[in-house]
């Protein structure tokens, strides 16, 4: 498990306090299952529903779920990260990273599991910058909004939402 020092938690200044404005007014430019691409997971929107139940909004909207509203953004045990939606493996314990922030962060992501997209009105800018930017992260398998990656204190990092992910721990 990566640590940072409360110097490099404060140089993460202007990125993080970015992070504060993260609420359930964000939205995905695409919403989850939305898009052209063919998903190897498909439900009904009333099976999502179903399936999901609170995180709905967050999965299938894009929203972005409260600070600390997450059972597991605070979560230490060696384990996997699964998607909420399809079950799919995204991230393992040994690659998170602990900050008080109130979601889950990562150094990167299990390979062949997430798609990419851009999530910001800064598209539209002539030469948008990496704060002004961030990267939308989705299940490879459903389509699912899992959150986003971006700079923290110098560094990139998936910042995820803990709604969007089912811990599986180590058995030992």
């Amino acid at each position: 498990m990566t640590t940072f020092d409360r110097r490099q938690v404060l140089t993460a200044g202007a990125a993080a306090a970015g992070l504060s404005g993260l609420g359930t007014q964000t939205h995905a430019r695409v919403p989850a299952g939305r898009d052209p691409f063919e998903y190897e997971f498909t439900l009904t929107d009333a099976e999502w529903r179903e399936r999901l139940g609170d995180a709905y909004s967050v999965l299938r909207e894009g929203k972005t779920e409260r600070q600390r509203s997450s059972p597991i953004w605070d979560e230490t045990r060696a384990g996997m990260y699964h998607c909420k939606g399809c079950d799919l493996p995204h991230y393992h314990s040994d690659l998170k990273v602990q900050l008080p922030k109130g979601w889950l962060f990562f150094v990167a992501s299990e390979p062949n599991s997430q798609l990419m997209s851009i999530d910001s009105i800064a598209v539209m800018a002539e030469r948008p910058t990496a704060h002004d930017a961030r990267i939308e992260v989705h299940c490879r398998r459903c389509g699912s909004h899992i959150g986003h990656i971006l700079l923290v204190g110098g560094e990139v990092l998936h910042c995820i939402n803990g709604a969007s992910l089912n811990f599986i721990e180590a058995q030992a």
